[in-house]
């Protein structure tokens, strides 16, 4: 059985409906505190400090595999509000705490795979949000769009030394904005009242040598919207890399708004 240690965003619900659709049984939801998903009825609530209890009611309802899904921000611990099931988790789970976003992924996976769980990706359990490669709007890009998102992927991969972000903005060869602790929405909103009158690109894809199944980037038609209203003309993802929520919506708002997905 399959249980969704899930956060916020319409992503976990999108993964549930996979696993139905294919015939599993619905997964068991668990949901931290303060990031309940979206259109999904949580299950299990818990919290950091009581972690090593959600491990123990996991076997107890026969759950061998997980999938952590969905957006959470780094949670403050109480001390005293560690039970006796998670007290010997906390060395583990505060070296997590203090690392890197990637480090930290790695320290949660860990703990779940010393339980004895599988820990499973979200694009492999629902493998329809990864788009084909190509651009399917209706605006292409052109030759500079293309030495714009191959910039793109050079910062990225500059970054992902440093364990920073997973988005970049580029316009004319020049960054104009990079995603940091705040996400790529907030790096969006950052470019409402940019100088230069519009243009441009979001290049979005995973860290190279991040742990591919957690935190694996997604956009949706928000993201659309605001690249739009950034002055963007187009969103670059990384082929297999990148979940598409909605991919039908998706295409339409890229569409009214005359930016390219590619």
């Amino acid at each position: 059985m399959l249980a969704l240690i899930a956060g916020s965003g319409a992503l976990p619900a999108a993964v549930a409906a996979s696993v139905v659709a294919a015939g599993g049984a619905a997964p068991v939801v668990c949901a931290l505190q303060g990031f309940d998903p979206e259109a999904l009825t949580v299950d299990l609530p818990f919290r950091i400090e009581t972690l090593g209890t959600l491990l123990a009611d996991l076997h107890a309802r026969g759950v061998t595999e997980v999938c952590l899904v969905g957006a959470i921000q780094r949670p403050a611990v109480d001390p005293g509000a560690i039970d006796a099931a998670t007290m010997p988790l906390v060395p583990l789970l505060m070296q997590a705490i203090a690392a890197g976003d990637d480090g930290a992924l790695r320290g949660v996976i860990a703990v779940f795979e010393q339980a004895g769980f599988t820990v499973r990706s979200a694009h492999k359990i629902a493998p329809a949000l990864l788009p084909a490669p190509g651009c399917p709007t209706q605006r292409q890009p052109g030759e500079g769009d293309q030495r714009d998102a191959a910039r793109g992927k050079a910062v990225i991969d500059a970054l992902a030394l440093a364990d920073v972000g997973q988005a970049c903005a580029v316009h004319n060869g020049q960054v104009i904005a990079v995603e940091g602790l705040y996400g790529t929405d907030w790096m969006l909103a950052s470019l409402d009242q940019r100088p230069d009158g519009g243009g441009g690109l979001l290049f979005k894809a995973p860290k190279s040598g991040q742990d591919r199944r957690a935190d694996l980037p997604t956009i949706g038609t928000e993201t659309i919207r605001a690249a739009a209203a950034a002055g963007l003309t187009g969103v670059v993802i990384e082929a297999q890399g990148v979940m598409v929520l909605d991919q039908p919506a998706v295409l339409d708002a890229c569409n009214a708004a005359g930016i390219y997905l590619w």
